[in-house]
């Protein structure tokens, strides 16, 4: 199933966040990426600073589970879990040469960090671009 993606609330700015976001497509069991400016974006003469967060929606895989029915009537329910967890995109992250892994990562959010000297030409001095990225897996309470 190909990648669902919303950019609808995304400037589009970030490098990194475009290579994320191509990356995430090739990675099975993720369905759903939604790209958002975090608030914290802003621009200086000396240097440019883009945050952006990604929100993840990993598939789901249904499995039986033996349950009983007040305590004696054997029976059988239906258990819904995603196929794939925060932990479990680290890792295939990870494994990407043009990703890697990232600079911080917790149960609910992983948390990449670069930043590049930006010599634009016929210009003397340059600046300095920091992006930050945070992916956290739909559902989860966003932190401030």
């Amino acid at each position: 199933m190909p990648l669902e993606t919303d950019t609808t609330n995304w400037s589009g700015e970030g490098v990194f966040t475009q290579l994320l976001v191509e990356r995430l497509g090739q990675i099975d069991g993720v369905l759903f990426v939604r790209v958002e400016d975090a608030p914290a974006s802003r621009s200086e003469a000396d240097y440019n600073f883009i945050s952006n967060e990604l929100f993840i929606g990993f598939a789901t895989v249904d499995h039986e589970e033996p349950v009983k029915r007040f305590g004696i009537f054997p029976s059988s329910r239906t258990v819904t879990e995603p196929a794939m967890t925060l932990a479990g995109l680290e890792t295939a992250l990870t494994a990407l040469e043009d990703v890697g892994a990232p600079d911080y990562g917790d149960p609910g959010m992983l948390q990449y960090l670069r930043a590049e000297r930006i010599v634009p030409p016929y210009q003397t001095r340059g600046y300095k671009l920091v992006e930050l990225v945070r992916i956290y897996e739909m559902g989860t309470p966003r932190r401030s």
